[in-house]
This record gives structure tokens, sequence and C-alpha cells, in this order.
């Protein structure tokens, strides 16, 4: 066991994230941590880390190892990207090592001020560090924002073949439901457990909330019975009776199960007309061309995802559909009944000390819906900011309440498009599911950026794919788009198929293959060993990123066929 956590209690001012819970974390656990927004899921993970103050008592194995990524990392400045890496992990890793990790992730100026760093850079650089620095237990907050769908995946198969503890929170459904075997909810200061990945998590949750309301219900009934009991003046002489007293006080004593409130999406949306957006020919670029000339006729109702590596020139492509930006060429032609509604990363400048009802009223002070009018205050409670949640000073606020916030200040502006750039990050799994059915029913064209694969899956008819200065059009979803981006992978598993009702039994070919790979397989890990010693003298960065290349690609490459060798091994020993 690496970590033992005994009556943990924790309360942020008048607000309680945890009361009296126990928990333990074993070597190789990986566990999903979620919850409402505001639930304090992230302060538990810097109790875990040790940068955070609790009651209650938490025994760590000895000389045990933690690495965290905290949601916002905080550097020295002036430090550059290297130096802060050897700041946070030592000089025992070899160089290379973490210049390959870095170009992972996008970070190639390694010699850049870590302050000239945007957010999302300086929690790629944190993350980073968290992956190469050897330990015991990985605690990861929402890891996957300001990645694009490449390091995902990548960060993917890493988590999926770690072999340490980890703790995670994260939106990304996929990945939950990929690397996952435990997950733990908090939820009003309790902790629940759940020996499950995502998807087996909802049915036990679903189980356990259907079971603690039938007991609930029969508690309230019994309740109700004995209080006609109590009231009818019985004296407690008896042993019996003092007994039944005793019982009636405990349990009257309980508390009711909370009363979930869930955030209440309404019909805003303004009459869009039959004239909607034209792109012509629009293209951008800086010191070089972000994105080819780009046309397009945005259909009513139409819901478009776009896609690509980070720098490529999505939210370039945002802003100027937004109209807070000129195209370098071409242009952008609008209905007349067009209101845009732009959800940008983040958000935005917000006054730390401005009230939340005064935030929201500076957009609007009353929104007509369908539904009727809803006043500034009414349309705050609908997204889960009670009476003295509205009065409190934003920068009170968990990350996901500003975000949520934020996005109520769009709809109050009655769009009917919706620019919507990564609206997935900080926001908690409960609200996503809502406000995916919110937008499934949305009177208007979505337009989004967006590197979480289940809401392109769950929201996009049409993807727009930034690839090499273009953008493709492509139809469907995101594992729409995988598949087809992938036509020799499917020609190869349509080819396999039909030989699974066969008896199993190698063919000839098959027969070579193995005896191939064989052969192959020790040559190349060979050619690993030979670059790693390379790697180890050379020192100028074109040498190392030329050769961490290579590492690379061989390392897929091993990986491929090392997998290709097991399923043939398998096959060869099942036909004996």
């Amino acid at each position: 066991m690496l970590m033992s956590v005994s009556h943990l209690e924790k309360y942020n001012n008048l607000k309680c994230i945890a009361k009296d819970i126990s928990f333990s974390i074993h070597e190789h656990d990986k566990i999903g941590l979620i919850g409402l927004n505001g639930a304090g899921k992230s302060t538990l993970l810097k109790i875990l880390a040790g940068q955070e103050d609790y009651k209650g008592e938490i025994i760590k194995k000895k000389d045990i190892r933690i690495n965290y990524l905290s949601q916002h990392p905080q550097f020295q400045p002036e430090n550059t990207v290297l130096q802060q890496v050897y700041q946070e992990v030592g000089h025992d890793i070899a160089e290379y090592e973490i210049l390959s990790i870095l170009n992972r992730f996008q970070i190639t100026h390694h010699h850049q001020p870590v302050g000239q760093l945007s957010g999302g850079q300086k929690k790629r650089v944190a993350l980073a560090i968290a992956l190469i620095k050897p330990c015991d237990l990985l605690l990861l907050d929402e890891p996957t924002n300001h990645l694009d769908h490449e390091m995902i995946e990548y960060l993917e198969k890493f988590l999926i073949k770690f072999n340490k503890a980890l703790v995670m929170i994260t939106h990304d459904r996929y990945f939950l439901e990929r690397i996952t075997k435990r997950m733990m909810e908090l939820d009003y200061g309790q902790l629940y457990f759940y020996d499950a990945n995502y998807s087996l998590y909802l049915e036990q949750k679903a189980l356990r909330e259907e079971t603690q309301q039938n007991t609930q219900h029969k508690r309230k009934q019994f309740l109700k019975k004995e209080l006609e009991w109590v009231r009818a003046g019985v004296q407690a002489r008896t042993t019996k009776n003092k007994g039944r007293l005793q019982r009636f006080e405990t349990l009257s004593q309980q508390e009711d199960v909370p009363v979930r409130q869930n955030l209440e999406m309404i019909d805003i949306a303004s009459r869009l007309g039959h004239k909607t957006i034209v792109l012509h020919g629009v293209s951008h670029g800086y010191d070089s061309v972000l994105f080819e000339p780009f046309d397009y006729l945005l259909k009513r109702n139409e819901r478009v995802g776009i896609i690509g590596i980070n720098g490529s020139g999505k939210s370039t492509l945002l802003h100027i559909i937004a109209r807070e930006l000129q195209p370098t060429k071409g242009y952008v032609e609008y209905g007349e009944t067009i209101r845009i509604g732009y959800f940008k990363q983040g958000h935005e400048d917000m006054d730390s000390q401005q009230k939340v009802i005064d935030y929201i009223q500076d957009e609007a002070r009353y929104l007509q819906t369908r539904q009727g009018e809803f006043s500034a205050k009414q349309m705050c409670e609908k997204f889960l900011f009670d009476k003295d949640m509205q009065y409190t000073p934003i920068g009170r606020l968990s990350g996901g309440e500003k975000r949520r916030l934020y996005l109520l200040k769009v709809l109050m502006s009655a769009p009917n498009v919706l620019l919507l750039d990564e609206p997935t990050n900080d926001l908690d799994i409960t609200t996503l599911q809502i406000l995916e059915d919110y937008l499934d029913s949305f009177q208007g064209i979505i337009i989004t950026v967006s590197h979480d694969r289940y809401f392109l899956d769950r929201l996009c008819d049409t993807l727009w794919v930034f690839n090499h200065q273009r953008i493709e059009i492509h139809n469907g979803g995101y594992s729409d788009y995988m598949l087809n981006a992938q036509p020799v992978q499917r020609k190869v598993k349509k080819a396999v198929k039909p030989q699974k009702e066969r008896a199993v039994r190698l063919t000839y070919h098959e027969k070579k293959e193995l005896q191939t790979l064989e052969e192959t397989l020790p040559l190349l890990e060979q050619q690993l060993h030979e670059l790693d010693e390379q790697l180890h003298h050379v020192s100028d960065f074109a040498s190392i990123q030329a050769l961490s290349c290579q590492r690379n690609q061989l390392e897929e490459d091993i990986e491929t066929k090392s997998n290709r060798w097991l399923i043939l091994l398998e096959k060869e020993e099942q036909s004996h």
C-alpha cells in the first residue's frame, strides 16, 4: 500500500470538501477522481500531494515519490524551459530524454524563458516534467487540457502502459474508459468508490443512488410511524420503550441524501434566417501561412468540429468568423439575422473582485426565451449559482465554476451561432452531459474547436481538419474520421476476419513471418540501444532532434512488430 487516508476532513471557508472520509491507494492503482465543479477534486489532489492542509491522518509508504501536475502550474519566469525542467527533475535524466518528451508536447524552443510561454504551453511543460520524473504515485489534474488529439493519444498510450499508481482528475470520458480501473466520486463531502472503469461506474452509480433513495424512503416511512407513537405520549419507563425512543432519535438525526441540483439549460437562441455565414477564400498568416484559402457555406443547424495540431490556426479561424480578426485573404459574408456567441478558451478576463450577479447583469438583466422571460438572477440559479453564490466574488469560484459562469454570460446574448473554443476544459462530466443535450436541441449553428474525442463524436456531423496548411472537410464525428484516415488498417481487419471461422492454424506465410520476426526483433532492439548510445554523445540540438525522431520511429516499429509476433505466437500455440 502506498498511502492510507483516515478520517480526512477539509473545509474551504464554510464549504465542506471532505467529511470524515477514509481510503487507500495501492501500487499499480489507476484511479479516476470525478465530481461536480466546485466539489473539491483539485483540493483533494493537493492534499494527497502534500500541498494543502487538512484534518485527519495520512500515512505514506516510506520514501514514496509523488509527482503532481497542477491545474495551473507555477514556474519561475526567468528560467528557460530546460532550466525549469532540470530544476524539477534533477540531473540524473539524460538530456535527450527530456528534449524528446518536450518535443512530443510541441515545446521545441527549449531555451525560451518560461515567462514568455502561454498558459497552455506551461501546462504542457509541467506535464512533461510529471511524466519524465520517476515516481511511485502520479497525480494529474486535467492532463488533457491544452493538448491536441495527437498528444492526447500519445498520453493515453503512455498511461495505459504506466506501471505505477495513478490518480487523475479528467473530463475526458475516453480516458476514464480506457485507462482507469477504479473510480472515486467526491460528492457533498463524501467519497464513493467503484471498482470499475467509466461505463461500469455509470451503472454502479445509478444502482447506488437508487438504493440510497429506497433506504431513505423506508427510513422516513418508519420515522412517520414512530413519530405518531412518540406523540401518543408513551413513557420511557420500560427498557423496550427506552430502546425504541433511542432508535427513533438516532434515525431522526441521520442526514437525508442531498438533493442534487443539475444545470438547467433552456432554449435561448434567436431566430436564424435562411442566409447564414459564407467563407469566401478565407486565409490567414503571420510570418508564414497558417491555412490556405478556404471556402464554405454553413448550413442552418450545422454542427462543425475543428481539429488539428496546436498552432495550426484553429482558434484564429474562430476569431475571423467572430469578426475579431480580419483574414489576410478572402472575406466572410453574414446573414442579417446572425448573432454570434463566442465561448473562448479559459474564462476571459474576469474581475476577481466582481460579484457573480454583477458579471451576468453586465451582459443582460433580462433574457427573452421560448419559455418566457427570465431575470439574470433566475438564470444564475438555473446555472447552479444560488442566492448566496450570486453575491460571492468571482475570485472565490473554482476553475470549473468560472467556466460555467462564462458560458452563462455567452448564452445571455441569445446567439443563434455558437463558436466554442475548447468548451469541455474544466467542466465536470455531469455539466458536459447536460451541455451536450442542450447543444443537440440548439436551434442554430455550432462551430467548435475541441480535442475531446467523445464530445466530437457526440455532437458533430462535419469536421474541418487542419492538415499541413490546408483545411480538409470530413463527414461524421472523430471516430468516423479516424477510421477513414486509416484505410490500410481497415482492409487488413476485413481480410483476417473470415479466418476466425476456420480452424486455428498458421499458414505457410505466417510461419515464415513468425520466423522473420523472431530474427528481426533482436536486431531492432540492438539498433535502439545503439541510438541511445549516440544520443549520449551528441549535444547540438539538430542532431538530438534527428536522432530522437529516429528513436521514436524505431520504438513504434518495434511495438507494431512485437504485437504481431505475440498474435502469431499465440496462434501457433493454439494449433498444437
